[in-house]
């Protein structure tokens, strides 16, 4: 049975994606132990990556070779324009952190080296390398909410305060997302020559090694 490109790409990183899917951050959150400074960092630093996400989707349109890419694209952009962006502007509030603070929000250094290399990965490449780039985000996070729930450690419920975070992503709506964005990627990646593998392989690994430093960086922000 062949592997699928997306389970390709991750059993040829599978160090850096084992550290990206199991980081301390999501153990904590979790458990219900993260602290609250590095969770509000998050979710302020989470705000622009968004937008910068949208910019992405704004440039798959650009890159899209089909009409069918195209309006995938622009799905995607509408989603978080119009939806995501609202949501997390409300989930925020419950946090005690304002629209204006938001808005006011410093970008810091991990957040802009992962957006600005998605961003760089798409304007140098075509759209395949772009959604490779994206990949551990949106399909990532679909992951990290099953194997927070498969843990024995794991709290859900009112004792946990992270608790509707992880329903955010262990949704229908979001996992539904998260298949359809791998079986876009395994259709592209389907009998690519070597060489071709060995390039998205290496876009999969730095784009996830990013969004490690991406957890990390919100738990530097604790005493």
């Amino acid at each position: 049975m062949n592997t699928s490109g997306f389970e390709l790409l991750k059993s040829r990183c599978q160090d850096d994606w084992q550290a990206y899917t199991r980081h301390r951050f999501l153990r904590e959150l979790a458990i219900g132990s993260l602290p609250r400074m590095a969770f509000q960092h998050y979710l302020q630093q989470d705000y622009l990556f968004l937008i910068h996400f949208a910019r992405a989707y704004a440039l798959a349109a650009y890159k899209s070779p089909t009409l069918a890419d195209l309006r995938q694209a622009h799905e995607g952009l509408k989603a978080i324009l119009d939806l995501e962006l609202g949501l997390h502007v409300e989930y925020c509030a419950g946090w005690g952190i304002s629209e204006a603070a938001l808005e006011q929000t410093p970008e810091a250094r991990p957040t802009t080296a992962y957006t600005r290399y998605v961003l760089d990965t798409g304007q140098r490449g075509d759209l395949l390398d772009l959604h490779v780039a994206l990949a551990p985000c949106v399909i990532g996070y679909a992951e990290i909410a099953n194997w927070i729930n498969a843990q024995p450690f794991t709290v859900r419920g009112a004792e946990n305060p992270y608790n509707a975070w992880i329903a955010m992503y262990e949704s229908e709506e979001f996992q539904a997302a998260a298949r359809s964005e791998q079986q876009w990627i395994d259709a592209r990646m389907a009998g690519l020559p070597e060489a071709r593998l060995e390039a998205l392989t290496t876009i999969f690994r730095e784009a996830t090694r990013l969004e490690t430093d991406f957890w990390a960086m919100n738990l530097e922000m604790t005493p």
